[in-house]
């Protein structure tokens, strides 16, 4: 008799053991669901706990889209390559960098310092739990996407469009205009741009700082960066300090293709879109 009241003992505390452990792995498992499975839109919270708008479209091997300056991430959607990308089979991962479109815009100076928009990006791509992913830049997207060559082990390849050799000189002339130009000293070159930018309503505070901490990568940098880079510009993009051939040349494993078109439509072209999907597919297999 007791043998058997110890066996029904038993058997209940293990049923119970049991039921626990499941309750436990379906509550992980529904969590973790949760955290990955944002699979349209949302916000991730960054590493200083600044907000991230990002989006994510289609299936397949993920490219990150990283926009220019004074735009946003939705400015991809006008080019050709976005819907491109979609139709060859590619995860399309597009965010606002900080301090632009519906991410936070912190009031604070240093929030734009030290690579944060670079560490934004990684943190997003880890929350989104993508191990290894191909990266296009266009004009100052280009000069984040560099960074992410130095920092980002998991880069597999990248795009770097609109963008000359200028950037990797941290006394850049252009990066400081622009910098005089909204922090307000009347820059007579940049006259229409900030009218656009009064227009619009912008934080030119903000964009300031933006422009204050833009990033540099070194020629030494880049020089042994050992990914495969594609270099593409518009042939109306013309600045002779500022040379797509120039940063080709810095590049050991780099491409360069001229499409055409000024600064402000080269991406938007139908050649800029089949340059790219055609490097991704011959060079940047996973």
């Amino acid at each position: 008799m007791y043998f058997k009241l110890s066996c029904r003992k038993n058997n209940l505390i293990v049923m119970r053991y049991l039921l626990v452990l499941s309750f436990v792995f379906f509550y992980f498992h529904s969590w973790s669901q949760q955290k990955h499975n944002v699979a349209d839109s949302g916000y991730y919270v960054s590493f200083d706990s600044t907000k991230i708008y990002y989006e994510v479209k289609g299936e397949g091997s993920p490219v990150l889209l990283v926009h220019g300056f004074i735009v946003d991430g939705s400015s991809w959607k006008g080019t050709a390559l976005f819907p491109d990308l979609l139709a060859n089979g590619y995860k399309v991962i597009s965010l606002d960098l900080r301090g632009n479109g519906r991410s936070d815009k912190p009031n604070i100076e240093n929030a734009y310092a030290n690579d944060a928009e670079a560490k934004d990006i990684m943190g997003l791509m880890r929350y989104l739990n993508i191990k290894s992913y191909n990266a296009v830049g266009y004009s100052r997207g280009s000069i984040i996407v560099s960074r992410l060559l130095e920092l980002d082990k998991n880069v597999h390849c990248a795009v770097l469009g609109g963008m000359g050799d200028g950037f990797t000189n941290p006394e850049w002339p252009r990066r400081k205009m622009f910098y005089e130009a909204f922090s307000g000293k009347p820059v007579k070159e940049l006259e229409g741009l900030m009218n656009y930018v009064k227009q619009k309503g912008l934080d030119v505070q903000v964009l300031a700082w933006l422009q204050k901490y833009q990033p540099s990568t070194s020629p030494s940098v880049l020089k042994n960066v050992k990914q495969n880079v594609l270099v593409i510009s518009g042939d109306k993009d013309i600045d002779s300090t500022n040379t797509p051939q120039a940063l080709a040349k810095l590049l050991p494993s780099s491409k360069l293709v001229i499409v055409p078109g000024d600064h402000n439509h080269a991406s938007g072209t139908k050649e800029f879109s089949n340059a790219v999907i055609g490097f991704l597919k011959e060079d940047c297999r996973m």
